[in-house]
């Protein structure tokens, strides 16, 4: 018979998951700090557009591709921006959402470390947001862009003026492309399957999506992935869980070795 302390040598380590209730709260708490923090900053519109000129010249300078050549692919039809515009608008918090119940529920420690790097690279957005009040390039009359919501829908986004739900002066850096770029990173850090980098099309086409609707600038991508790479190289990651293993059958021992061995006393 097996002593307690073998059976317990045998199973294996499973991470214990979280208490529910408090990561509810948690993540309740961390959304509505995140928009009360976002509301703070709405109101620099002139601060907001000298910035959005100084970006805008800054890829100019830098010879980065121009917004505009993804939206006038979006442009080429109705149904094409239309989606762009519904991606935009509807997958950003269900697929971050998604994600985190999959991982509480089946890589407890994974969504662990998950949680702490989306909560990490928000609040350095955050930051950001507050000190670099930056207007989309659908605001700005010299992009030649349009806005692809308005004009085809669906929105999200209200007039500025009286939309008092978000701060549309928070382009840089784009969580919606910060947010997509973890929801991949975390599904291939947390899974094996050999088709699993095919989750890089997520905020591989996030990233068209919010350059094409003219909702960011290249950069605002470019700064959201060296924040969350930052964010995470600070973040351990979690130890996987070898997986468990049979134990070793006990080779039967002939009668003749157990006569030797009472000999031999």
């Amino acid at each position: 018979m097996k002593s307690r302390n073998e059976a317990a040598a045998a199973a294996p380590d499973r991470p214990a998951r979280p208490p529910l209730v408090r990561e509810l709260l948690l993540v309740t708490g961390l959304f509505l700090v995140y928009k009360v923090g976002r509301q703070l900053a709405a109101d620099h519109t002139g601060e907001a557009f000298r910035n959005a000129h100084h970006v805008w010249d800054l890829e100019r300078w830098a010879h980065l591709p121009g917004e505009g050549a993804v939206q006038s692919l979006l442009l080429h039809g109705d149904t094409l921006v239309h989606v762009a515009n519904t991606y935009y608008a509807t997958v950003h918090f269900p697929a971050t959402a998604g994600l985190l119940v999959w991982l509480y529920l089946r890589r407890p420690a994974h969504y662990v470390w998950t949680r702490r790097a989306l909560a990490a690279v928000t609040a350095a957005a955050l930051v950001l947001h507050l000190t670099f009040p930056l207007a989309p390039p659908r605001m700005l009359t010299a992009t030649g862009l349009v806005d692809t919501a308005r004009l085809y829908g669906p929105s999200v986004y209200g007039p500025p003026k009286t939309d008092h739900l978000s701060n549309q002066f928070a382009a840089m850096p784009s969580l919606h492309f910060g947010w997509a770029l973890m929801v991949a990173v975390a599904l291939i850090v947390a899974t094996r399957s050999r088709w699993r980098w095919l989750w890089l099309l997520h905020p591989l086409f996030t990233l068209l999506v919010i350059v094409g609707t003219a909702n960011h600038y290249w950069l605002d991508a470019m700064a959201a992935t060296a924040l969350l790479g930052l964010v995470l190289a600070a973040i351990p990651l979690p130890h996987r869980t070898p997986a468990a293993t049979a134990p070793t059958p006990r080779r039967p021992v002939p009668a003749e070795e157990h006569v030797l061995v009472g000999a031999a006393r």
